[in-house]
């Protein structure tokens, strides 16, 4: 048997991922209630949307980095990565194999997102309507850029260093890139300082591929002369994670 379908089965017999989909899929529809969206009904569909996408990427930082890191672990520790070496599988295909399989579970959490954004929260004129479609679609991708070589971290760092620490450093670049950079950007505006702006500079702005501002104020699609620009953004960041996951990589029991 493979990687890829060993890691496969493996998530899919722990069935854990159900519960991820009816997280990002079922419970959007019940959280608006415990909000002001209660007395307001023209805020439920703008608090669904922020609460799906919310979801959407809760579910990816604590179940599907975690489901990668134990997977790296396992190859490691368990002497599977040796087996499947001592088959002719070397680590490079080791680790794209199982790689694609975790992915194969939480890039459509995104994809799900933006299916109940669209079908349970679209506004009423057609031509927002249309924006609104655009835009989920435009964010599932963004999602899915985010999400990809961050699996691949929480592997290569798990087989290396043990579960926790796989699982702790891809969600803490993940908020990180949605929120710490935030809070840095809004201390630089009030004292400026030139090391500063270099961490910012250098940071990974994974905020620009959460789109609940966007939904929850109706700004419409992401201009297309920019998307493309967003797009290699997030693919070159990729790029380095993967570049990184692969010298980290081990598939021995010791490192």
């Amino acid at each position: 048997m493979s990687p890829f379908h060993l890691t496969l089965r493996t998530i899919h017999r722990r069935k854990s991922w159900v519960i991820c989909a009816f997280v990002v899929g079922i419970l959007p529809f019940a959280l608006p209630l415990l909000s002001a969206a209660s007395e307001d009904p023209g805020l439920y569909k703008p608090a669904l949307a922020q609460a799906t996408w919310a979801m959407a990427w809760v579910s990816a930082i604590t179940w599907g980095f975690f489901s990668a890191a134990q997977t790296g672990e396992k190859l490691s520790q368990s002497g599977l990565g040796e087996f499947f070496r001592a088959a002719g599988i070397r680590p490079a295909r080791q680790l794209s194999a199982t790689w694609l399989a975790c992915l194969t579970f939480t890039a459509p959490l995104g994809l799900l997102a933006a299916i109940v954004s669209i079908l349970g929260a679209s506004p009423a004129l057609a031509n927002e309507r249309s924006a609104w479609f655009v835009t989920n679609l435009q964010y599932a991708l963004l999602f899915a850029l985010v999400i990809a070589p961050l699996l691949a971290i929480a592997i290569a760092s798990a087989s290396r260093f043990g579960t926790v620490a796989g699982f702790l450093g891809s969600a803490g670049i993940t908020l990180y890139g949605l929120y710490g950079v935030g809070y840095l950007k809004l201390l630089g505006s009030v004292e400026d300082h030139p090391f500063l702006s270099s961490i910012i500079g250098i940071s990974p702005h994974y905020h620009l591929a959460d789109p609940t501002a966007r939904l929850r104020y109706k700004m419409g699609a992401i201009d297309p002369a920019g998307y493309p620009l967003l797009v290699a953004y997030f693919l070159g960041i990729a790029l380095l994670l993967f570049a990184i996951s692969r010298a980290l990589f081990n598939t021995r029991t010791t490192a």
